[in-house]
């Protein structure tokens, strides 16, 4: 990855590539917000979907184009993600989910990065029918609420 993107963005997706969840939360601000379609996660709860995702999907692959510079400190990535579920999912909030064997595949989509102080500040997935976090609970038959 180039030089003219901050660390924090390269250092972050090398931690999801290796799912490497230290290594991401060493990029994520104290007051990171998550914006997914349905709520907000804070740094703790990003972190725990995560741990949960390559638990449920010891195989989870990431795709992406190159990374846009949006100005201002935003960024944009299109990514492309899947794998399969072998694993447990266990989320708190939720009911834990037996592995199904079920390939998921996410829509392609974007994410939207902001950087503040050399982390991670601001993560939203563009709302697609779909995309993730939801389109993988949705992939693997979960009861997940209404939009």
């Amino acid at each position: 990855m180039s030089d003219q993107f901050p660390k924090a963005l390269t250092d972050y997706v090398a931690g999801l590539e290796s799912h490497d969840v230290e290594k991401i939360a060493s990029t994520l601000s104290d007051d990171l917000m998550f914006i997914s379609a349905t709520r907000v996660m804070n740094k703790s709860e990003a972190l725990v979907m995560l741990g949960a995702l390559y638990t449920a999907f010891p195989d989870w692959r990431y795709e992406y184009d190159e990374i846009e510079n949006r100005g201002q400190n935003n960024f944009a990535i299109k990514w492309r993600q899947g794998g399969t579920h072998n694993g447990a999912w266990n989320l708190p909030g939720m009911d834990g989910i037996a592995p199904t064997g079920k390939q998921v595949q996410i829509t392609p989509h974007y994410f939207y990065y902001r950087v503040a102080n050399e982390r991670l500040s601001i993560i939203f997935p563009e709302p697609v029918v779909g995309g993730a976090p939801r389109g993988i609970l949705e992939q693997i038959g979960a009861n997940v609420p209404p939009l």
